[in-house]
């Protein structure tokens, strides 16, 4: 009776011990599962038996027109240079910068006083050859007259055949001297012509009416041929020339819309018109020309060679992928 219950003791102590091993590996093994989902971050997190909700999609964007925008500068068709044609000492200008001109106005003439005595004695010969030109016709029907005598003299027998050789010679060396003399009368003429053109070229005028926008020659001064005497220009109709790309939209066809607005400024865009488009496309900037004509109103403010913005609205926005 003693040793059982000297037994007891120790077989319940074996148990609380098994009891207090098998706690201490259950807590590890939680430790370890603990680590390994901290070192696995691709490892999602625990399922539940009710599913997430779907998210929509984003909408697509839908392309919308954008125009582009051209820095080009306002323009005129007409709007040149006048430049001298023939050597000369400027005499005198007639016109100064912003000056009103008319088409064949005089603006600036050259010193042609050599010419003018070339052209007088050039006319004076003209009236030499037309009046040897008289006499020779008077001459010449005076031979022929007396080649017909000779001619029936002879038939009658009261001739010899040398005096209607003669008389042959002289009607026809007549002739030969007439048209010498007439070609003399074309070659005056002709040299006349010359110096009147000559003439007409130390008188620089306006090409088209406009205003005078530059003068580069004073009075006395010595110019060269194709040397800039003035600058000419229409102030309108106001044109605008620019490049659109040819991966810019539609290509344009002339009477198309389009805004121009000054550069810097806020102000009110002006309304513009396709007056050309170019048939060929420059493969140095894959682009093509065109030409717009302003057509708004208020453009008196507006100048030749002011900076504007054109806005085309043949682009088409593109979708970011």
């Amino acid at each position: 009776m003693v040793m059982a219950a000297i037994k007891m003791p120790r077989r319940e102590e074996m148990q609380k011990a098994t009891l207090a091993i098998v706690a201490a590996l259950a807590l590890g093994m939680a430790a370890c599962g603990n680590r390994a989902a901290a070192s696995n971050p691709s490892a999602g997190p625990p399922s539940h038996s009710a599913s997430a909700p779907s998210v929509a999609a984003p909408a697509a964007k839908v392309s919308t027109p954008q125009p582009l925008e051209i820095l080009s500068v306002l323009s005129v068709e007409k709007a040149v240079d006048v430049t001298a044609q023939r050597d000369g000492v400027v005499l005198a200008t007639e016109s100064d910068e912003g000056s009103v001109v008319r088409a064949g106005q005089e603006l600036a003439q050259l010193d042609d006083s050599t010419l003018q005595a070339e052209l007088q004695k050039a006319q004076s010969d003209l009236l030499v050859s037309e009046n040897n030109v008289k006499y020779k016709q008077a001459e010449q029907q005076a031979k022929n007259a007396q080649l017909k005598r000779q001619q029936l003299l002879r038939a009658s027998g009261l001739s010899s055949d040398a005096d209607l050789e003669q008389a042959q010679f002289q009607a026809k060396g007549a002739g030969y001297e007439l048209d010498s003399w007439r070609q003399e009368v074309k070659s005056s003429q002709a040299q006349i012509n010359e110096l009147q053109i000559e003439i007409a070229k130390a008188r620089i005028a306006a090409p088209f009416s406009g205003v005078l926008v530059r003068r580069y020659i004073r009075q006395g001064q010595q110019v060269a041929k194709n040397d800039k005497c003035f600058r000419v220009s229409q102030l309108g109709p106001l044109e605008v020339e620019f490049q659109i790309p040819e991966t810019g939209g539609r290509r344009p066809i002339p009477g198309a819309a389009f805004t121009v607005q000054l550069v810097d400024t806020a102000g009110q865009p002006h309304a513009a018109r396709v007056i050309r488009v170019s048939p060929t496309v420059d493969p140095a900037s894959d682009s093509y020309d065109v030409v717009g004509r302003l057509t708004g109103s208020e453009l008196s403010a507006l100048r030749p060679g002011m900076s504007v913005r054109i806005f085309w609205p043949a682009a088409e926005a593109r979708v970011p992928k």
